[in-house]
């Protein structure tokens, strides 16, 4: 991915989208998916497998075969809904996939043992408590990520 996210965009998009993911809408979208890939990149570098989250970003990761034109060996495709919920634990693998939910094709593109990210699930857990503890219209400031 060529683009960075700022990592504090991305923490406070997530923590929006944590608090209200029926209502998010490209403006949280967009920061959320993109520092969730990337960090998911990070976790696990490579090029075997390509994720794509149309129409906000796409990644490669995992070791394996690099793939550099054409179409990748394997791909992993979901909408930003179903991407955010899979890195931070909302959702699980096989349920998403049975849903028809995710679409994932070619070796390695089986991402259940590797998903959710431990510090997104943090980050999501901590927004929703502190939502939760916060009284009605008092400013709620984004939860600390911790690893």
């Amino acid at each position: 991915m060529s683009r960075r996210t700022d990592p504090e965009a991305g923490r406070q998009a997530l923590t929006s989208w944590a608090n209200a993911p029926d209502g998010a809408g490209r403006p949280v979208l967009a920061p959320a998916v993109r520092h969730t890939l990337e960090l998911f990149a990070e976790e696990y570098p490579g090029g075997a497998v390509e994720l794509r989250v149309p129409p906000y970003a796409a990644v490669q990761a995992i070791t394996g075969t690099r793939h550099t034109r054409g179409t990748p060996p394997a791909v992993v495709e979901t909408d930003a809904a179903t991407w955010l919920a899979l890195v931070t634990g909302d959702l699980d693998w096989q349920q998403a996939a049975a849903e028809g939910r995710v679409r994932a094709s070619g070796e390695r593109s089986d991402l259940q043992q590797l998903l959710p990210l431990p510090g997104l699930r943090r980050i999501v857990r901590a927004a929703r408590d502190q939502a939760v503890r916060a009284p009605a219209g008092q400013e709620r400031p984004a939860p600390e990520e911790k690893e």
